[in-house]
């Protein structure tokens, strides 16, 4: 799903950079109590784990794709349940979690088959019922983030994708994308939001709320 060159680029930047999408604790608890068996799939080093659990969240299991990412979360939140996930596979039973968190993952997944592939892989590890919640970044309409979208189409076939000069290669997405990527989750809950992007830019982004 994130190639070996972008591991490679989180792994660089995990010292340094600060995720900026946040959770809404009081939408999730609309849906998820205390007791559940929550995942964040994408974890990067651990903040969005350490808010649930100081609001009362104990039952809480991060993976991230980025080795350097879970060192770091390991030493800033040694209480956290944190692990390199393998071959992109969520290493929990299936129809075994209460909740899925996915959070500017998508973003660093450019490609459509391996967004399906990890939709299919959250639907087998979600118990019936159980919850999946999104946010990540829409297309924007702005001089700058055109210009960069029809800089990198034809070399990624995607209006949205884009490069970074750092090395990153990230998604801003078509709404009608995400609504056909969620469609096999019943939607409970879909908000427009802006977000400020981990270089300190605002985009457009979303906020998703689906069961199994």
């Amino acid at each position: 799903m994130v190639n070996k060159n972008q591991k490679q680029y989180w792994d660089k930047v995990a010292k340094n950079k600060k995720f900026t999408t946040y959770l809404d604790i009081n939408l999730l608890s609309k849906y998820l109590d205390k007791k559940s068996l929550i995942v964040d799939y994408g974890c990067g080093y651990g903040r969005t784990l350490n808010e649930l659990f100081l609001n009362g969240y104990k039952n809480i299991l991060g993976y991230d794709f980025s080795p350097k990412m879970i060192e770091k979360g390991m030493k800033e939140f040694p209480f956290l349940n944190l692990k390199v996930s393998v071959n992109n596979k969520i290493n929990c039973e299936s129809n075994s979690i209460d909740g899925l968190i996915l959070f500017a993952l998508l973003t660093c997944i450019i490609d459509n088959d391996s967004q399906i592939k990890l939709m299919k892989e959250i639907k087998r590890v979600l118990k019936p019922g159980g919850l999946i919640y999104i946010n990540d970044f829409l297309i924007n309409e702005d001089d700058r983030n055109e210009k960069r979208y029809k800089k990198y189409f034809n070399k990624y076939n995607t209006y949205g994708v884009f490069e970074l000069e750092e090395g990153a290669v990230l998604r801003h997405h078509n709404e009608n994308w995400i609504r056909m990527l969620t469609s096999e989750f019943n939607n409970k809950e879909y908000n427009h939001i802006t977000f400020k992007t981990m270089n300190g830019h605002t985009s457009n982004g979303f906020v998703f709320i689906g069961t199994k």
